[in-house]
């Protein structure tokens, strides 16, 4: 299936330590004009709570209302599903969406996706991308890993899937935590295809720092 640049992405959060690489980066699809579709796991709805103060609803259709007029969405840009929303599109190979990102990912959902197990909407929309062989981006945050999560991340790699590690880099010399988040973030979108400005370009950097 051919996909255009304002094709949907799918953005995933499940509970591994990082909220905010999946809120920023749900933030910057969203400003970039880019169609979502939106699923966070009950762990993730846990994450969020605590390492941020935002009052996100539970429910999908309060948290598409609240997370639309939080990040001043167009109407309809961003929709959310619940974990057993057998009918969402996202479901179904047959929609548009050209990628998917796993942000956090936890090493219980590389693994679930790794045995292609689809026992939730997470699960299944993953698996959806693997065989109908589009993007799929996989922020893992965990460490160290073991030898069963680089034998799982090995498998996914092999079937297409990019595996991005939420580590960030220090050349644009980083001056709050904000900063270290960009700079992950920014390497997503670069695999994602959606255009941004959130940090120099290696080359380019050197000439930013020396402003």
């Amino acid at each position: 299936m051919q996909q255009d640049s304002q094709s949907p992405i799918i953005i995933a959060m499940t509970g591994a330590s990082g909220a905010a690489y999946g809120l920023r980066l749900l933030e910057c699809v969203l400003a970039a004009g880019r169609p979502v579709y939106f699923m966070v796991s009950k762990a993730a709805q846990m994450v969020l709570a605590t390492e941020t103060d935002l009052d996100i609803p539970a429910r999908p259709a309060e948290m598409e209302r609240w997370l639309t007029d939080y990040y001043q969405a167009k109407k309809g840009q961003l929709s959310v599903f619940g974990r057993e929303q057998w009918m969402a599109p996202v479901a179904s190979g047959s929609h548009t969406a050209s990628h998917m990102v796993v942000c956090p990912c936890t090493t219980g959902t590389l693994s679930a996706i790794a045995q292609g197990s689809s026992d939730n909407l997470i699960e299944r929309a993953a698996d959806v991308m693997i065989k109908e062989k589009r993007g799929l981006v996989m922020v893992v945050r965990e460490t160290p890993f073991s030898t069963i999560h680089l034998e799982n991340m090995l498998r996914l790699a092999q079937a297409g899937a990019t595996i991005l590690p939420a580590n960030p880099g220090f050349y644009q010399q980083p001056e709050s935590i904000d900063d270290l988040v960009d700079f992950v973030v920014a390497r997503i979108l670069d695999h994602i295809d959606v255009s941004h400005s959130l940090l120099p370009r290696w080359g380019n950097h050197v000439q930013e720092i020396q402003k």
